[in-house]
């Protein structure tokens, strides 16, 4: 109970944090517009999906977005961590009865929170782009979120524990952000891709989160085949798995970077 409370408590300082800062709020939420209104609309003009050409670019692309707004939150919800480090109250809490594992996962648990509401407000958008997700298709979408949130959540961390500065946080951080966004089909499908950078696909967790997503937004239509690279439920149990793992090696990775 008290590593609960712990976490608990953890995961309220990681909320109530982000609701004290409104421009944070504002950023969060504008950024994924301006990628798909804007750089959506622009590519839409000049491009075309092969074997799938009626298919609109700015529908196409939204899964992607959803994915890529949760990746750059969650994964960036982990500099708390070095933040508190730096300034010391890290130190507080780790010298009180909870656990550090109950420490980590309080963070992985206000980061992810933070970047599921933030797809939910993405997806309440959907029909913007001319997305139109049912009762049961917006939760089924929301419940691939909450896996992916955790997963990049924990991965974070797991960084982030073994860092001593921002400086440093941010710049592992943009080196490995931006080609899982780009190796996750976000952006083009997944398919007729070179062999090498096939494999890199099939490495990055974010591709499977897309890819489920994706399978909400095409349900029941003939192009579903083409557009998607796996089964849904392939999708949602690679992510899962996934997201077990690394909270697992984040809890333990803090546990040890904080064991002295």
């Amino acid at each position: 109970m008290r590593a609960l409370r712990g976490a608990y408590v953890i995961w309220l300082r990681e909320i109530l944090r982000f609701l004290r800062e409104p421009m944070r709020i504002l950023g969060m939420l504008v950024q994924p517009l301006l990628y798909l209104l804007l750089v959506g609309n622009g590519i839409s003009h000049g491009f075309s999906l092969n074997q799938a050409s009626g298919v609109n670019y700015l529908t196409f692309m939204f899964p992607g977005i959803v994915g890529m707004s949760t990746l750059f939150t969650a994964i960036f919800g982990a500099v708390s961590i070095v933040w508190d480090r730096e300034f010391g109250f890290l130190k507080i809490v780790l010298v009180s009865p909870v656990p550090r594992w109950a420490i980590a996962l309080g963070k992985a648990l206000g980061g992810a929170s933070i970047a599921i509401v933030q797809g939910a407000f993405l997806l309440l958008l959907a029909p913007l782009v001319n997305v139109h997700l049912s009762f049961g298709g917006f939760f089924a979408m929301l419940g691939i979120l909450a896996l992916v949130s955790l997963a990049l959540t924990g991965l974070g961390i797991l960084i982030a524990s073994r860092m001593s500065s921002m400086q440093g946080f941010q710049v592992v951080m943009n080196f490995l952000v931006m080609p899982l966004f780009f190796l996750s089909g976000a952006l083009y499908p997944l398919r007729g891709m070179p062999a090498w950078l096939n494999l890199l696909m099939h490495i990055d967790p974010l591709t499977y989160g897309v890819d489920g997503l994706r399978h909400i937004v095409y349900a029941g239509t003939p192009l579903l085949h083409v557009l998607t690279q796996f089964s849904l439920s392939q999708d949602i149990i690679v992510t899962a798995g996934v997201a077990i793992v690394l909270l697992l090696l984040s809890t333990w990775a803090f546990d040890a970077a904080n064991a002295a």
